[in-house]
């Protein structure tokens, strides 16, 4: 990135493969900083919707879909960067604009962070012992090099695990102690700054809407525009790469559209972004009355594709050790759809917190270690007055339930639901509540697979030595001090393969680095000792 941009073809292409919010950012980079014509970027999408896991679908009527919801914080810098030039849909600020002034109405300050035995605890204490703490510590200050494919679990003793600290960080970040040690190393060092605030979970945004609808839409929008082409139901099959040397050219993409296969001639001077593998690749919807099924890898493209392109080809990664380990990524999320205000009116009796303003709910004495969070309403753009939407998961999702005597990813929609009622202890409305409510399971085998113990070389660089035309993007190429399944992440490589694929004399901001910061430090300290300010 640190010379010039030779002179490009004046009618230069750009190919994006995957639909989700890298290659939106993607194009919108390309457009806004790499002076690209809408018309000459052409995002190439397996399915017939874009936002990739940014999802947010269905109606009043069947029922509302979130496959899950990421959480943002001020420090996202690609994030609101990209967004500070993306207009909402009415056109009256940008989308950072918005996004920063709701948080200002709508702080996030939950007085039920933990929920045990029907009894809510607000600002539950960490419950660190010293030696979980000096282990901590060590974590921050290692290299990574030297904690190596080594685990959570090989890090700390099993009492770590119990603690209101891991029920906490586990459900927030989704975490499991069988997770690489590197990447909760990451997460240590990236959110010191709000360690300080996390039993009340203070610093985490929401947008207004779900973020398909306030940040997705707006965004396709943007790109509509600006005549950018969007190629729906084409599965990309493989590249055909040309070789020379030690260099590799895309010259070509396979692809299959509805059964007719076909090929994309890349010409010199065009470009070829892929998003690498997914996260959300072989989800698997069920019902109020039937459980969702479990999937794999060939269920999808996106796999597929990353495994023909690592063939003999180390640049490329290994997508076995994110691929291949299914029971060790899997688990369950649910969106309830309600038809009647008791559900939410009782939670928020219970919790203290308006919808939208307490976050995460976790029970950790759950089996299947379940969590809900009740957003402000409506969720959805359109959403009725009188109907609410509320989202939820569960890590532990091979375990039988409390109430439900049987593993969560066996149970349908209206024993999940019967399931977090049990945890709430809420018992003379409950046949009521479920007489209106749809709750809809997502099955989602590789959602986790990002955190799965690796080592250098097993993700990709986001430009892979040798190649001359190919950026990768997403969840699985290697950005160093930034983390994994965060808007953030997929974002500042869309931005960081457009700048280096281009040869612009730019990078992307920095990642923030508040360990560096005294006053952090000195903030996470007391925290980790629960000596925080009541």
């Amino acid at each position: 990135m640190a010379h010039a941009e030779t002179t490009a073809p004046p009618d230069r292409k750009a190919y994006l493969v995957g639909g989700g919010i890298a290659s939106l950012a993607a194009a919108a980079f390309l457009i806004r900083d790499g002076d690209m014509p809408g018309c000459d970027i052409t995002v190439i999408e397996e399915s017939g919707v874009l936002g990739g896991s940014l999802d947010g679908s269905g109606s009043p009527n069947d029922g509302y879909v979130l496959r899950g919801g990421r959480m943002l914080e001020s420090k996202y810098l690609c994030t609101f960067d990209l967004f500070a030039s993306i207009p909402t849909l009415n056109g009256t600020q940008t989308v950072t604009q918005e996004t920063f002034a709701w948080n200002e109405t709508m702080k996030t300050s939950s007085k039920a962070r933990l929920v045990s035995d029907g009894q809510r605890l607000t600002a539950p204490q960490f419950g660190l012992d010293e030696g979980h703490i000096l282990t901590i510590e060590r974590l921050a200050l290692l290299p990574e090099s030297m904690l190596g494919k080594t685990t959570i679990a090989d890090q700390f003793d099993p009492s770590f695990f119990e603690t209101n600290f891991w029920f906490m960080w586990c459900t927030t970040f989704a975490f499991q102690p069988w997770h690489g040690a590197v990447e909760f190393k990451r997460y240590l060092v990236r959110f010191a700054h709000m360690v300080s605030g996390f039993n009340r979970l203070h610093g985490i945004m929401r947008t207004v809407y779900n973020q398909y609808d306030s940040m997705v839409l707006p965004l396709r929008k943007w790109l509509d525009e600006r005549g950018v082409v969007f190629t729906f139901d084409t599965r990309v099959t493989d590249l055909s790469l040309w070789r020379e040397e030690d260099r590799r050219t895309v010259s070509g993409i396979v692809y299959d559209r509805r059964g007719e296969t076909g090929e994309i001639r890349v010409r010199e001077g065009d470009l070829v972004l892929v998003t690498l593998g997914s996260m959300t690749e072989g989800s698997s919807l069920g019902g109020m009355d039937h459980a969702p099924v479990l999937k794999g890898k060939t269920d999808g493209g996106a796999w597929m594709l990353w495994e023909r392109l690592a063939e003999d080809a180390p640049e490329f990664g290994r997508p076995a050790v994110f691929a291949d380990h299914i029971d060790q990524s899997k688990w369950v999320s649910f969106t309830t759809t309600l038809h009647d205000p008791t559900f939410l009116r009782l939670v928020q009796d219970f919790t203290g917190n308006v919808p939208g303003e307490g976050g995460l709910v976790t029970f950790p004495r759950s089996n299947w270690l379940a969590s809900i969070v009740i957003p402000f309403q409506p969720h959805f753009i359109g959403q009725p007055k009188d109907v609410g939407v509320f989202w939820g998961y569960g890590l532990a999702v091979d375990q039988p339930g409390n109430f439900v005597r049987k593993p969560m990813s066996a149970c349908t929609g209206r024993e999940i639901m019967t399931e977090i009622l049990g945890h709430l202890r809420i018992e003379a409305e409950a046949a009521g509540i479920l007489d209106k409510a749809i709750c809809i399971p997502c099955m989602m085998p590789f959602i986790t697979s990002q955190f799965l113990p690796r080592e250098p070389g097993d993700r990709p660089q986001v430009i892979p030595r040798g190649t001359t035309n190919l950026g990768l993007m997403g969840q699985f190429c290697e950005l160093p001090d930034d983390v994994v399944f965060t808007v953030e992440y997929s974002i500042r490589s869309a931005q960081a393969a457009v700048y280096g694929l281009l040869r612009l004399q730019r990078e992307p901001p920095a990642v923030y680095q508040g360990k560096f910061d005294p006053r952090v430090l000195f903030k996470a300290y007391r925290a980790l000792h629960d000596l925080q300010d009541a």
